[in-house]
């Protein structure tokens, strides 16, 4: 049986991602807070944080995960007219592997 991790608050490790429970879609963890070093660390290792504003903050790792390339992208006429309608806030996080 897997377990899911409780982060603690005096470090920003977090368990391999291998350890993501397979019946919940990659729960890796839970706890822990929204830091900027917490978040680069869980955005190193493919984790990333999704959870309600009145619930724990859980921590996921799915297998497999989606990767957009930005040069592949193709945003359909719809789509560039929603956007274009509806305000909303994106933000982006670009991560290069070293040469």
């Amino acid at each position: 049986m897997m377990q899911l991790f409780q982060l603690s608050a005096n470090t920003t490790r977090f368990p391999p991602v291998e350890k993501a429970l397979t019946d919940a879609n990659g729960l890796l963890a839970f706890g822990g807070d929204l830091s900027p070093d917490r978040l680069l660390a869980a955005y190193r290792s493919s984790i990333f944080p999704w959870y309600s504003p009145s619930d724990p903050i859980l921590w996921w790792s799915p297998d497999p995960r989606a990767i957009l390339h930005p040069e592949a992208l193709h945003i359909s006429r719809s789509l560039h007219k929603f956007i274009r309608k509806q305000p909303f806030l994106t933000s982006c996080l670009i991560m290069r592997s070293a040469p």
